[in-house]
């Protein structure tokens, strides 16, 4: 089972030593990966909204900050957990994907998904309402990019004509996994993902795994080869808490497990180091 940190950047803050600190520290305790979040705009909070991110919460541009990463780090996977893609052009994504790809020697592992922050589709010029729909062409099409020299591609979203990719990724094509927990789109990562980002507790994960293999089953696909990230956030919980969390995920088969040290009360890049440190040694030590 990989084991892999959130990187706090709601607060690390944009110090780039102390982030290159952070980092490094991740792959010096033996860390598999490090997931970012994303939000290209922080909004104003909407009632319906809730306790989601807002224009106050920090946020590193994901695939910028992974081209950093690369430069500085040796083993580490750089996984997005989920760039919003549907606000997104596909080429673009594509084509800064296949960069860090190849900046990483092939560490790249793009988590993607709908979001549900419609500020942010607004104002960079996409269509929040057919999202879903859309998401699954642009995987489509981001699979031809990564894997053909040329392509030619006539969906009802995108539209290449004979063009292509230079460089190609070393990653053909480059791991594609999916967050999420409705029915649609469980169905919809059994169909197109490599993986899923579950976003629900464990329990519920069990039998959201029936539904996926039961599916997967249906339409000729090995369940063993969907990978799945569990995840722990530490806040308000014991080492002991972590733990069993850990063991739990571990139970029902997780290829990958993650851990969030955000919204913990920890007030400094160094306090997370310590964490994280601290959870690596409990989970080793079991």
């Amino acid at each position: 089972m990989s084991m892999g940190v959130v990187f706090p950047q709601t607060e690390i803050g944009s110090d780039p030593v102390a982030i290159k600190e952070y980092v490094q520290a991740v792959e010096a305790l033996g860390y598999t990966h490090l997931v970012a979040y994303d939000h290209v705009l922080g909004a104003l909070p909407r009632g319906e909204w809730g306790q989601r991110y807002s224009y106050h919460d920090m946020f590193h541009e994901p695939l910028v900050l992974f081209g950093y990463l690369a430069a500085i780090t040796n083993t580490l996977e750089l996984v997005t957990d989920v760039m919003i893609l549907p606000q997104r052009q596909t080429a673009l994504v594509a084509k800064q994907a296949a960069e860090v790809d190849i900046l990483s020697n092939g560490r790249l592992r793009l988590g993607v998904g709908i979001g549900w922050n419609y500020v942010e589709y607004e104002a960079l010029g996409k269509s929040f309402v057919d999202r879903g729909n859309r998401i699954e062409e642009q995987i489509a099409l981001l699979r031809e990019l990564w894997t053909n020299e040329l392509v030619t591609f006539q969906g009802e979203h995108e539209v290449i004509q004979q063009a292509g990719l230079n460089p190609l990724p070393i990653q053909r094509p480059i791991p594609i996994w999916m967050g999420g927990g409705a029915q649609r789109v469980l169905r919809r990562i059994v169909e197109v993902a490599d993986g899923w980002f579950p976003m629900m507790p464990v329990k519920d994960v069990r039998d959201a795994l029936v539904y996926m293999f039961d599916y997967a089953k249906t339409i000729g696909r090995d369940p063993k080869t969907i990978g799945i990230e569990g995840s722990i956030s530490i806040a308000n919980k014991t080492p002991d808490q972590w733990l069993e969390l850990a063991q739990a995920w571990r139970s029902i088969g997780v290829s990958h497990i993650l851990i969030n040290t955000m919204r913990s009360g920890l007030t400094s890049p160094q306090s997370h180091i310590d964490v994280i440190r601290k959870f690596k040694e409990t989970v080793d030590n079991y």
